[in-house]
């Protein structure tokens, strides 16, 4: 039976009392970290060396840093209003400072992308493995105590929901209560402000030894605020987004690209005309097709590690509704058309044929086609053996048309039960996320299966089943550089500094390859940089690999895709040739002819030049100004004065990469003159109105003159 302790401290007695002083703490990713409970433990093991405390984990979330100078005057404001009184995970401090006591150490398996670049304890401890295996590896690795942060509700005290988190937690539980037994201690902190997810997510208490809930724990949920889209990556979301299959199945990741795709699916099924023409503009061959990327009258279904908020929107708009059911018989016959989600005399008649409705009910039989809501809940089986329905005796006889009669009547042709439209390892998001979920009806956020990784990630569980679930999968993500041969990085660079992680990455591009009509589509930006730092992401060659070659599939740029599947190296390479920038075609072209691997005659089709940024600046500028592409699709807690003002430094911290334009736009900003009247409240935001400083001068200016030539302000 669990103990409900209204104390962190008291817990981690509790913990040291049956596990000793040598623990191995598992905690989740993400948001699913118990903060308070884990902050306990550190601090106990800070102050009493004779404690060995490992710590294994992904994605250690950190509050923003405010920067400097003039970013933190505009950062500093959103900061403390996003994050409140978030309390901060103790150890992430020491790990960046490297002053971790000796007796502590914190293995991570996933890093936020580019935040431990340089951290040496944290490239040294970090564990590589594929999402599927960690629970494995954290096992493996002597895990003794089980942290996580859970959601309870009023009305069922007796049941926790996994919430956030289940993704890797419900296997951990499992494996340790089958291999250790009694050796270990699963400890849960409540907090009010989490969703209260059901179905695979839903546990009893008693999974956990000790359960703390205190008021006073109950700090501001770590919150991701959505992050402003740019236009290429619009462009890359639109490509991608025209290979998604109505009826088919979606996958996609956190981070601008994930909107992108989220709001290109929004805009074909919203407005199917302005979307095609903004794939006429970029040059993509679907916009002419006549079905291919059509509204999403079938809808999609959602298998996808990360639960991601732009995927709740596709839910209240229409996009996400395909519903898929956990009984294969039931599956294969949706799949094919013998039957619709309707319960109606035609499905009674393919049940009857089929055996997934037998001619006679048993126990077993009733609960199992109550379930699926082909038969009244309120249908009895008597001892003598007739069904019961209301003040009504029927034979047991199904295959009877009186008695089908009845029964179809009652359930008055409603849509099958139990089915779902998502399901989710994890979520992390902006705060209106977590809010939506909470207030969803219990109906809708039925349809919402927080589950394991195994589930989906792989096929291994049941590969009939989940494969006539996943009809024609997309799953989108993103790398950071291909090579001509087709090989992917994305966690990782060259001399082996760990940027993110494989996560689940590798497992999808493996399952779009074992599913019938699956594609893996990784997206990936065709340059990196500006002025003298810019380079191409499609690359000849490199010395770490995410994804082998021999797994290459789909690769798109903001300037087309690359279908690569099955592909000889030299099409490939031409392939990739064609979505790469203009400005690095001639010598990566040049590297495949030296190398043999390109026949010397090979000229680049004349629309490939046009792989310039000013393309999609003028594709695309129309549709962002009209606020079809907006900078924010899913909305944002920054004011719009802010959204403006952090645009504006974006623009001239790019701009001293290119000493050219940074000296022309100088001089431009000190010829010019802004309405003063109009530009005061920018400037008093990040307390530039007086500047103090040369270099407060030259960015107030060419704030001024960013803010006119954008028609923010007037010239005067």
């Amino acid at each position: 039976m669990a103990v409900f302790l209204d104390s962190v401290e008291q817990c981690v007695d509790q913990i040291l009392a049956q596990v000793g002083k040598d623990l191995v703490v598992g905690a989740p990713l993400g948001l699913g970290k118990p903060v308070q409970l884990l902050n306990a433990l550190y601090h106990r093991a800070c102050n009493d060396p004779s404690i060995s405390l490992r710590i294994l984990t992904a994605l250690s979330l950190e509050r923003p840093e405010e920067g400097h100078d003039i970013e933190a005057r505009l950062a500093g404001p959103i900061i403390e209003r996003l994050f409140g009184d978030y309390e901060s995970l103790a150890y992430m401090a020491d790990l960046r400072a490297n002053t971790l006591p000796p007796n502590i150490t914190v293995s991570e398996l996933y890093f936020k992308a580019g935040a431990m670049k340089g951290i040496a304890s944290a490239q040294q401890n970090y564990i590589s493995s594929n999402y599927t295996h960690i629970a494995r590896d954290m096992v493996a690795a002597g895990m003794n105590v089980v942290l996580q942060l859970v959601a309870q509700d009023e009305h069922q005290r007796d049941k926790l929901s996994l919430s956030c988190n289940p993704d890797t937690a419900i296997d951990v539980l499992d494996q340790l209560q089958r291999e250790r037994r009694g050796t270990f201690v699963a400890a849960a902190q409540v907090h009010p402000d989490l969703p209260f997810m059901g179905n695979d997510a839903l546990v009893s208490a008693d999974r956990f030894d000790v359960v703390v809930r205190n008021p006073d724990y109950d700090k501001a949920l770590f919150a991701v605020p959505n992050a402003a889209v740019p236009e290429r990556d619009y462009a890359a979301a639109l490509h991608a987004s025209s290979l998604i299959v109505d009826g088919g199945t979606l996958q996609i990741g956190i981070g601008s690209l994930g909107d992108a795709v989220a709001q290109a699916c929004v805009l074909r099924h919203n407005d199917n005309d302005r979307y095609r023409d903004l794939l006429k503009a970029l040059g993509n061959e679907a916009a002419s097709s006549e079905n291919g990327v059509s509204p999403f009258q079938k809808g999609l279904y959602a298998s996808t590690e990360m639960f991601v908020y732009g995927m709740l929107v596709m839910m209240e708009r229409g996009i996400i509704k395909r519903q898929v059911f956990d009984s294969l018989p039931l599956q294969q016959a949706l799949n094919q058309g013998d039957i619709s989600p309707r319960v109606d005399s035609r499905f009674y008649e393919w049940g009857l044929a089929s055996g997934f409705i037998p001619p006679a009910l048993d126990s077993a039989s009733l609960t199992e086609l109550k379930r699926w809501g082909v038969v009244p809940e309120g249908l009895s089986l008597f001892p003598t053996g007739k069904l019961g329905l209301g003040e009504q005796q029927l034979e047991n006889r199904l295959d009877k048309p009186a008695v089908r009669d009845a029964l179809l009547s009652a359930v008055d042709c409603a849509e099958l039960c139990g089915g779902a439209v998502l399901h989710g390892g994890f979520f992390l998001g902006p705060r209106v996320f977590y809010k939506r979920l909470r207030e969803m009806p219990d109906d809708q956020r039925a349809l919402i299966n927080m589950t394991s990784v195994l589930r989906t990630n792989q096929l291994l569980q049941d590969a009939p089943l989940y494969t006539a679930q996943r009809q024609q999968a997309r799953f989108i993500n993103t790398g950071m550089m291909v090579t001509l041969s087709g090989a992917v990085t994305s966690d990782a660079l060259e001399d082996g500094t760990v940027i993110s992680g494989v996560g689940g990455q590798y497992n999808f591009v493996a399952m779009a390859h074992d599913l019938p009509g699956a594609k893996s589509i990784l997206c990936i930006r065709a340059t990196r940089g500006e002025g003298d730092e810019l380079r191409s992401n499609i690359i000849p060659s490199y010395g770490h690999t995410t994804i082998p070659r021999h797994l290459r599939d789909i690769v798109v740029t903001e300037y087309g895709v690359a279908d690569l599947r099955g592909q000889t190296d030299a099409e490939v390479i031409k392939r990739l040739l064609a979505v790469a920038d203009a400005r690095f075609q001639s010598e990566l072209m040049e590297h495949a002819k030296s190398t043999g691997k390109l026949e010397r005659d090979y000229t680049l089709p004349t629309r490939c030049a046009n792989n310039t940024p000013a393309a999609l600046a003028a594709a695309l500028d129309d549709a962002r100004s009209e606020g079809y592409l907006p900078d924010y699709p899913f909305g944002t807690e920054l004011t719009e004065r802010e959204q403006t003002l952090a645009a504006s430094l974006r623009r001239i911290k790019a701009l001293s990469d290119e000493p050219t334009k940074f000296v022309g736009s100088i001089f431009r900003a000190l010829l010019h003159q802004a309405d003063a009247g109009e530009a005061e409240p920018f400037l008093q935001r990040i307390q530039l109105e007086h500047p103090e400083t040369t270099r407060e001068f030259l960015i107030q200016q060419l704030l001024l003159l960013d803010l006119e030539e954008r028609g923010v302000l007037q010239a005067v």
